[in-house]
C-alpha cells in the first residue's frame, strides 16, 4: 500500500504580512494512521523540500498526541524536511492521495496546474482521493472525464464559511471553500463548527477541518482494504 500526501508550498497569509501553511495536525494525523496501517507513504510539494508550517498550529492550543509525537520523532521530520517535488510524482505510483489543509493550498495547490492533472489522473482511475479543511479548496478547477467541474452533483465538505469567521480571515482567503463549492454545483454538507465532520462521496472523501483529519485517513484506508 503506496500512499501520496501532498502539502502546500505556499507561505504568504495573503498581503497581511502574516505567515501560512499546513496544519501540523492536517499532516501528523492522518501521516501516522498510514505509517500504523503499514503503508509506504510519499511526501510532496510543489517546491520540494521542507513545506512551510502555519506557525500558528504549533502553538500549545492546536497541539494532539500526533502532533506530540511528529514533534519527538526525527525520522519523520526528516521525511518531512525532503518532500519531493510535485511534478516528479504519477498516480500510476500509488493507490491513493491525501491533501492536508492549512490555508497555504488556497493559493498555490488550488491552481497549481501539477496538481489538478494529479487529482485528476487518481480519479480516471477509480483511486479514492482525500482532502481535508482547506485542501478541499484545491478542487476548484479539477474536471470530470465529461469536463464538468469534479465536485458538480457531489457530496463534498470542507472549511465552512462559519469556521473562516472565527479565524477573522474571510477578507483575506482568494477563496471561501462553501461559496466555492455551492458555485461549482456541488451539494456542500457541513456538520458544527470545529467538530469532525467527514463526507464520502464513492471515491471522494472530505473533511471539514483540522478535526476531521484521521477520519478522513481511516476512511482512505477502509477504501483500499
Amino acid at each position: 500500500m503506496k500512499i501520496l500526501m501532498v502539502l502546500t508550498s505556499h507561505d504568504q497569509l495573503g498581503n497581511t504580512g502574516k505567515k501560512t501553511g499546513f496544519w501540523l495536525e492536517e499532516f501528523a494525523a492522518p501521516y501516522y494512521t498510514f505509517k500504523d496501517a503499514g503503508a509506504e507513504v510519499v511526501l510532496a510539494s510543489p517546491a520540494g523540500g521542507q513545506p512551510p508550517l502555519d506557525p500558528k498550529s504549533a502553538e500549545a492550543d492546536f497541539q494532539t498526541e500526533l502532533t506530540h509525537r511528529f514533534n519527538a520523532d526525527p525520522a519523520a521530520q526528516q521525511a518531512l524536511a525532503s518532500t519531493v517535488r510535485l511534478d516528479s510524482v504519477k498516480a500510476d505510483d500509488f493507490d491513493t492521495v491525501f491533501y492536508p489543509g492549512g490555508h497555504g493550498p488556497l493559493w498555490d495547490l488550488a491552481e497549481s496546474k501539477d496538481s489538478i492533472a494529479l487529482i485528476e489522473a487518481f480519479e480516471r482511475a477509480g483511486k479514492p482521493v482525500g482532502f481535508v479543511c482547506h485542501a478541499p479548496g484545491v478542487l476548484r478547477h479539477v474536471k470530470a472525464a465529461d469536463g464538468q467541474p469534479l465536485i458538480k452533483g457531489r457530496r463534498v465538505t470542507g472549511f465552512t464559511n462559519g469556521e473562516e469567521a472565527d479565524v477573522q480571515l474571510t477578507d483575506v482567503v482568494p477563496f471561501l471553500i462553501e461559496d466555492e463549492f455551492i458555485r461549482l454545483g456541488g451539494v456542500y454538507q457541513k456538520g458544527p463548527n470545529w467538530a469532525p465532520y467527514v463526507v464520502e462521496d464513492g471515491k471522494l472523501i472530505t473533511g471539514q477541518n483540522p478535526a476531521s483529519s484521521e477520519e478522513v485517513a481511516k476512511v482512505l484506508l477502509k477504501q483500499l482494504a
